[in-house]
Formats: C-alpha cells, structure tokens, sequence
C-alpha cells in the first residue's frame, strides 16, 4: 500500500515538472516570435558615415612603350644587292650606308651624260660666238643655252642615282629586322631594313574624357613598369590628341628617356598628378551608391531614428565612386548605400553595417 501511494507522488511531481516546462518553452517561444515579427516589418540596409576627407584625384592609364622613332629603310632604285654591311642589333647613326645595289648600268649612263654635256658647251659656246658677229639668230642661241640646261641637268640625275645606290639609314638607331640578302634584286619601296630608336620611348594611353582637361602638355608624369617593379620612370607630356575615340577615350603619349632598361612593347603605367590643392582638402563626400535613381536626382535616404529619411542634397564633383556633398548635409550622419529600391520616406530599417 506504501509502494503504491509512493509511486502516485512521484508520478504527480513528474506530470508537475512537465507542465512547468512546456508553460515556460511557450512562454519562450512567444517571445521569439514576437521579436521575429518586430524584425519583419523592417528593411535590411547597409550605411555609411557621411565624413570630410581629402580626395586624392591623382588619374592612372595603362598603356605600351613605342620608340620615338621607326622607320623601313626602303631601297630607292631598281637593282641587284651587292652587299649588306649591317645586321639585326647593329647601331646605326643617320646616314651610315647599310647596303649597296650594282651601279655597273647607272655609271654607263653618266659617262654618257656627262659627254652630251661636253657636247652642249661647246656648240653653246659657237652660238654665242657667232650671234655677236651677227651669224646666227637670237632663237638659235636661246635653243643653244635650252640645250646646255638640259644636257646639265640630265648629269645631276644620273649623279642621284648613284648616290641611290648606297642605301643610307634615314634615322639614328637600332636595326630591329633585316629583310634583304646579298644577291637579291630589289625594286624602289622594297623594305629592307627596320630600324628603331630607343634612346627615348613614348609610353601612349587613353585618358578619359573626364580626365582630359586636368592634364597638360609638358607636365611631368610618373610612371611604374610591369616588367621592372623595383623601378619608377619620370617622363613628359608630348602629345594629346584633339580628337577622341569611338569609346570618348583621348590618346595621349608620354616621352621617357631611356637608360636601356625599357624595350619597346613594355607595359606600363602612368600616374598623372591632377591635385590642385585646397580644392581637394576637406571634402564631405558620400558614396555614389547610396544615390536613389542615380547621382543626378540628388536624394539619398539616411537614418533617422531607426527610419530612412529621403533627403535632397545639393552635389559637387564626382570622384571616382565618391560624390562631393556642397549642402544638404552636415556630416556625421548615417546615409544608406544599399537597399534603397525597397526603401521608402518613413520606412523601418534594420542597418546591417
């Protein structure tokens, strides 16, 4: 009898105990869900700081390394190569003889204009003569003189040619191919040599539109090169292109003095410095992200009391993916950069970050 009312006590502290617990999970559990349902009526977003900085707008533009100067030396005249005094590597100054062409013909030909020379002073010489005393007429001599001209200028020509047959480096540099062979016949514009100059590149890029009127002819420019890490290069300004391309993007090119390290086809990088001082210092910037319907509508939501307040502010320049603020804040607060489609004036939001 003991045993059984002992077992009954034990059994009704048990069923007490359950109850208790399953009272105290309900009570638990109502509160999640009451907390879960206050988060669903808000918005989740991302914010940012409005804050005062100074904006660095220095521009980069990647680019290649062309030499200064290129040139296919061509031949001038028809003939057979006699032979090649330079090779692919060699240096060569302006105007050193890299091949010559068979002349054998063309000093023919000068001999014979040199002798039709001879022949037209002399007969000039009898018609001057004989017009003083009368003998001939004024024509005769005029066709005379016509003659001498003729037979003088034919000389100089055939001297040209011979002058061709030595075919001469029109530029100062390195002989980057050679295309011609002792023996071989070439015509007038049959390349046969590329020659390149080094001694100072041209680093050419494409600056943006944006970007175009903060640079200047003559500036100084910094440039870093892929293949030598450890080495920073100055050069200069040369050219900017008046025209832009299909993509409003501005060649412009960049001279470097070179000291044999660079080799044209490099790829580098230009910094083109285009700080101008206090007008950069100070600047309350927001991110253009946080711009409903782009940066040109000029409104943007920020926190307000765990609300999204739609705020109109008055903007400046644009750097890069940040937006100069002129009015419409004073700093400090929290602007939201990301959820805004959902967003609406008065909204409750949950910030993220």
């Amino acid at each position: 009898m003991k045993k059984t009312l002992i077992y009954i006590i034990v059994a009704a502290v048990l069923i007490g105990l359950g109850a208790y617990k399953i009272s105290s999970n309900k009570k638990q559990q109502e509160t999640e869900v009451k907390e879960v349902a206050k988060q669903v009526d808000k918005i989740n977003v991302n914010v940012v700081t409005a804050t005062r900085e100074n904006i660095n707008t220095d521009y980069s533009a990647n680019g290649t390394f062309i030499p200064k100067q290129e040139t296919n030396q061509s031949a001038d005249i028809s003939g057979r190569v006699v032979s090649v005094f330079a090779k692919e590597g060699s240096r060569v100054g302006a105007g050193q003889v890299l091949a010559t062409i068979k002349r054998d013909a063309i000093e023919v030909d000068v001999t014979q204009a040199q002798n039709t020379l001879q022949n037209a002073i002399i007969d000039n010489q009898r018609y001057e003569n004989a017009y003083k005393t009368g003998g001939v007429t004024k024509q005769q001599v005029d066709n005379s003189r016509l003659q001498l001209k003729n037979a003088q200028a034919a000389v100089r020509a055939q001297r040209v040619k011979i002058n061709d047959t030595s075919v001469r480096a029109g530029i100062s540099g390195t002989i980057n191919k050679r295309m011609v062979e002792p023996g071989m016949v070439v015509s007038p514009g049959t390349p046969l040599f590329e020659i390149v100059n080094i001694n100072s590149l041209k680093l050419s890029v494409l600056v943006d539109e944006s970007q175009v009127g903060r640079i200047q002819i003559g500036q100084q420019v910094s440039i870093n090169v892929n293949a030598l890490p450890d080495e920073t290069f100055s050069g200069k300004i040369t050219f900017i292109a008046p025209k832009s391309d299909a993509s409003l993007n501005f060649p412009v090119e960049v001279e470097v003095s070179n000291n044999g390290q660079l080799k044209a086809g490099m790829y580098g990088t230009a910094l083109f410095k285009t700080n101008y001082g206090a007008e950069n210092q100070n600047l309350l910037t927001v991110p253009a992200a946080a711009f409903v319907n782009g940066v040109s509508s000029g409104q943007l939501f920020i926190v307000q009391n765990g609300t999204a307040k739609l705020t109109t502010v008055k903007t400046g320049k644009v750097y890069g993916d940040k937006v100069q603020i002129i009015s419409g804040l004073n700093g400090g607060e929290q602007v939201i950069t990301s959820g805004q489609i959902n967003l609406e004036n008065g909204a409750k939001i949950n910030i993220v970050k």
